[in-house]
């Protein structure tokens, strides 16, 4: 399905009907876009209710946090983070840890945005969420998301809600437009350490100065096919981005590592039913390290 695309825009935005799929938010020309281009923004989706209830259990992890002293597996911390100041790079796996998470990836309308993309069947892989803290809050360099976490084919989408408005110089997330239909990178450095990020000459090969970096009121949604080209700056502005993440992928789309094998909702069924026959793509994937995930952050900047 998102091989190098060359038809037209009218039959890009077809393609999701081949599946039988009821409309919930997209228009035509919405769902166009993202098949052709790989990405997709819809301002102002999530409504102020949803917002509400993601913002206060967000700020009780904040406060969580204000004890610790060093990252772990549930808490990613900035080198700078205190008590006073918390600086957190990454709240790992929420839909594991809180249900208002889990109640929001699983029945709402970013599940209805998933089941627009891939059809009837869809099922959650997992979910994270990224602070970018004022005044800094690290970079995360240009990458592509399947390598972390390959499957049978590449038929899943990640979406990222504003829980703040987002406005240039935030550290926005920059999209490379129609790169879900080129080549995957090798996120390898060349001495063999798994870095998580393009190498200088693949990030020219990429063309990541036509990258669009979008921007929008809280409650805006971006969604970016796992292909996909993205990456983000420091936050310069004086105020954090949170950007809450959830990761669907089409049923018959099977992980071909145990990353989420241990999480209580990874892999589940979250619209439609599950697939007995697994689709593969003919198209090959880089594999991650074998051993513990670590956080893009650390796999970036070469953390111990």
């Amino acid at each position: 399905m998102f091989g190098k695309y060359e038809g037209s825009v009218a039959e890009a935005a077809n393609l999701r009907f081949r599946y039988g799929a009821a409309v919930h938010v997209l228009e035509e020309p919405e769902a166009a876009h993202y098949e052709q281009e790989g990405w997709l923004t819809v301002p102002g989706l999530v409504d102020g209710e949803w917002l509400e209830r993601l913002r206060a259990v967000t700020a009780e992890f904040v406060d969580q946090s204000r004890a610790l002293t060093a990252s772990n597996p549930l808490f990613d911390l900035e080198p700078d983070h205190t008590a006073a100041d918390p600086r957190l790079r990454r709240l790992s796996a929420p839909t594991e840890i809180h249900a208002t998470y889990w109640d929001f990836a699983s029945d709402s309308v970013v599940t209805d945005l998933a089941e627009d993309l891939l059809g009837p069947n869809v099922k959650f892989h997992h979910s994270k969420l990224n602070f970018k803290a004022a005044r800094g809050g690290e970079e995360v360099k240009w990458h592509q998301d399947i390598q972390f976490w390959p499957h049978t084919n590449y038929d899943l989408l990640t979406v990222g809600v504003y829980l703040e408005d987002v406005e240039p110089g935030m550290g926005e997330v920059g999209f490379v437009p129609g790169s879900h239909a080129g080549d995957l990178y090798d996120l390898y450095a060349e001495d063999g350490t798994w870095v998580g990020a393009l190498r200088d000459e693949d990030v020219v090969r990429a063309g990541v100065e036509r990258a669009a970096f979008p921007t929008g009121p809280a409650g805006s949604v971006t969604v970016h096919h796992c292909r996909t080209v993205h990456g983000s700056s420091v936050n310069r502005s004086d105020r954090s981005r949170p950007l809450l993440l959830m990761t669907f992928a089409a049923a018959d789309a099977f992980s071909l590592t145990d990353l989420v094998k241990p999480s209580p909702h990874g892999e589940e069924i979250v619209r439609g039913e599950s697939a007995r026959w697994s689709r593969h793509d003919p198209r090959p994937c880089l594999m991650p390290p074998v051993g513990p995930y670590r956080p893009i952050f650390a796999a970036q900047q070469r953390e111990d």
